[in-house]
């Protein structure tokens, strides 16, 4: 009789551990709505600060388009002048085109200011304009990547630190359990005080990694919170994600020249490049004449009585630079050596770029063979346990062996999850290396 209550004992102390984890999962998933990893993204976008920031930044530099082009629309300005005491032959007159000579008097009036022709500078000014806008929009495109990719990486470190956290209860459970059997077998006299001691160091191990597990997914939630852009901790039971939702791609080789195309950043370099080469044209033209077009007409209201009420004239300005210091070649050499130095830029750009994507797809093939590995090696723990469970009952091993033989397959249940959510972030950060989280 005694003998098949220590069989009982034995069998449902290794029946708990997939109750017990199949239980926390089920409460979890009552505990309230679940947040899946698209609305984390989609709220991380609208309330991440940097985003916001990225995207103003992005309108600002849209207008400087608008300040390059008003260079080649004309300018009209209102003037008012007045000399009430003036030595005889003075002349004063509103704007920039005098009237006649006399002493006293008071004016007012408007002029107008219309380039006729700078030789493209004011053209090329704008094109460098419209290439910097391109950046910044780029690198806006650039922040939403890396909002997205930040809301992954903490979305599966969530759902990884969970794993560990329900595997670590399990064991708590089982080593709880088995510390109150063989109590209750030692006072029989079916067990050891022994045993019942080892047991009781288990079960107090297990505690301490539970303890450590729940620390872990009280940060990794906080880690999640911070990347949705939100202040309240984010408590909703997160949607499990199966690997198989992100296969593996088969080679390197495609994703490099993909990446070449789609990476936010290498066109935010290339439109920088393309930026400075058009300035580096604008401040060639400086040298270049330019010719304006000048208008002003007016009332004078107070004046001699020699004079007339209202005055209008129109004329032209051209001017040609002569020598200046060699400001001029200096501005153009320096622009020209910035474009140089961007053309650069970009090639660097393209080899790290390219270098990061084989790195990651390394990185995610390695985490994605491991899950064969790890799979595997559970099945082999939960193998070893039985054995371990037959010895045991048959009064050939001791209460370490049988232990020693659920910590590996708790600690294998554990590699499993970590291996799972692992290859998830690893592939995240591939998809944001190849520029498919833009």
């Amino acid at each position: 009789m005694k003998r098949c209550q220590v069989v009982f004992l034995i069998s449902l102390l290794l029946a708990i551990p997939g109750t017990s984890g199949s239980w926390a999962q089920s409460s979890n998933s009552t505990s309230g709505q679940i947040l899946t990893l698209e609305q984390a993204e989609t709220t991380a976008l609208a309330n991440q600060p940097r985003m916001l920031a990225a995207q103003l930044r992005a309108r600002a530099s849209a207008e400087r388009i608008r300040e390059a082009r008003a260079g080649l629309l004309p300018t009209v300005g209102f003037n008012a002048t007045g000399v009430l005491v003036a030595d005889t032959g003075t002349s004063t007159a509103a704007g920039n085109i005098t009237t006649s000579s006399v002493s006293d008097r008071f004016a007012y009036g408007g002029n107008l200011s219309q380039l006729v022709t700078d030789f493209g500078r004011t053209s090329a000014l704008i094109g460098s304009a419209k290439a910097t806008a391109e950046a910044q929009n780029d690198l806006a495109t650039l922040t939403r990547a890396q909002v997205r990719l930040n809301v992954r990486e903490a979305y599966y470190q969530v759902l990884g630190a969970e794993s560990v956290l329900r595997a670590a209860q399990a064991a708590q459970a089982n080593r709880a359990l088995i510390s109150r059997q063989l109590s209750a077998l030692a006072q029989s006299e079916l067990r050891s005080t022994l045993d019942v001691n080892f047991a009781k160091v288990l079960e107090s191990e297990a505690e301490l990694a539970v303890v450590k597990a729940q620390s872990v997914v009280a940060r990794q939630r906080n880690r999640l919170t911070t990347a949705m852009g939100l202040t309240q901790p984010v408590s909703a039971p997160l949607a499990e994600i199966p690997p198989t939702s992100e296969p593996q791609p088969a080679a390197p080789d495609d994703l490099t020249q993909q990446a070449q195309v789609q990476r936010a950043d290498l066109s935010a370099a290339q439109a920088q490049q393309h930026a400075a080469q058009e300035f580096a044209s604008s401040e060639k033209r400086l040298s270049y004449p330019t010719l304006n077009a000048l208008a002003a007409a007016g009332q004078v209201p107070y004046h001699d009585h020699t004079l007339h009420d209202d005055y209008a004239a129109a004329g032209f300005n051209l001017n040609i630079p002569v020598f200046n210091g060699g400001l001029f070649a200096a501005r153009r050499a320096e622009a020209e050596q910035e474009a140089n130095a961007r053309t650069s830029d970009v090639q660097e750009l393209k080899l790290e770029v390219t270098e990061q994507v084989r790195n990651a797809w390394y990185s995610a093939d390695e985490a994605y063979k491991s899950l064969d590995v790890t799979a595997r090696l559970v099945s082999q723990s939960k193998e070893a346990l039985r054995l371990a469970q037959d010895r045991y009952e048959a009064g050939l091993g001791s209460i370490v062996e049988l232990n020693e033989a659920q910590l590996n397959e708790t600690s294998a249940e554990i590699s499993a999850a970590d291996a799972t959510y692992t290859y998830l972030s690893r592939r995240a950060e591939l998809d944001f290396a190849t520029g498919l989280l833009n």
